[in-house]
């Protein structure tokens, strides 16, 4: 055994802010995988960016929700609102995909698109998993585990976040990090026996759920510090800088700061002193 991590930038193509970050915090830092939303505006610079860089690990966001569809919004109508665009409405939105036969073929149909775009940027694709996580739907992630192994997929995000693990890095909000962490075990843990039968490698643990658009140099330090053996995920959204133009990310959330986490000096030397390997899922499933 060995600790093992993955470090994955989400939202990869949203903006070239993201893609910049992305770029250097993988030149010249710990960032190991970035993952691709295909649809959105910024997508041919950040393939772009990825063919110079072949060690980064690039995967799939797929996008059901808070996002641009990939079909016309006619072709999924119990997907998208009034204005075409996914729903930020994740309960109604579930109960619909889990009730309704026509919404399921809605959204295979979408996640096939998805796949298909992916496929032409001829990148190879080094994982999948999900904006905001959506896989955790269990009519979803019975659908995506079909499409991953069809597009040759090496793995897939677990997005679970060991509470007290979490807990012992930062020392703050236990009855969150043990709420969520609790609430989500079981599921998680179905999903990854399911796509390690399916043949898909899948990460032990995820650090950043409870932490999402605040991982600063500190928070990963902090993560660093406390990774066990076995294959483990750190996810963040990086980015130069906030932008005003489309598809701004959150006010609150801290993406230079994210962005700087993966240039910190301070944040490179723990990997080494702790000897933590840096790999992708595709390593993983290359035994590398």
């Amino acid at each position: 055994m060995s600790k093992r991590l993955i470090v994955t930038a989400d939202d990869f193509g949203r903006s070239l802010e993201i893609n910049r970050a992305v770029e250097d915090g993988h030149a010249n830092g710990i960032l190991t995988a970035a993952s691709l939303m295909v649809t959105e505006g910024a997508v041919d610079d950040a393939v772009e960016r990825a063919r110079r860089l072949p060690g980064l690990g690039v995967g799939l966001h797929v996008t059901l929700v808070d996002g641009i569809p990939a079909l016309a919004p006619s072709q999924i109508p119990d997907l998208v609102d009034g204005n075409g665009l996914f729903t930020l409405d994740l309960v109604r939105l579930g109960t619909r995909i889990f009730l309704s036969k026509a919404a399921q073929r809605q959204v295979s149909a979408e996640m096939r698109t998805q796949f298909e775009l992916f496929k032409a940027t001829g990148l190879p694709l080094a994982h999948v998993d999900f904006h905001h996580h959506y896989h955790q739907h269990p009519t979803v992630f019975a659908l995506v585990l079909d499409l991953a192994v069809e597009y040759g997929a090496p793995g897939i995000r677990i997005p679970w976040e060991p509470p007290l693990l979490s807990y012992r890095a930062r020392g703050d909000r236990l009855g969150t990090r043990l709420s969520n962490g609790l609430f989500h075990w079981r599921r998680n843990r179905a999903m990854a026996a399911k796509a390690k039968a399916r043949g898909l490698v899948v990460n032990e643990r995820a650090f950043g759920l409870n932490d999402s658009g605040q991982m600063d140099a500190a928070k990963v330090n902090s993560f660093l510090g406390v990774l066990p053996e076995g294959l483990s995920e750190i996810y963040c959204h990086p980015a130069t800088a906030h932008w005003s133009g489309a598809r701004p990310m959150p006010p609150h959330y801290r993406i230079d700061d994210e962005y700087k986490a993966l240039i910190a000096p301070e944040n490179r030397r723990k990997v080494e002193e702790l000897g933590i390997t840096l790999t992708t899922f595709a390593a993983e499933a290359r035994g590398q």
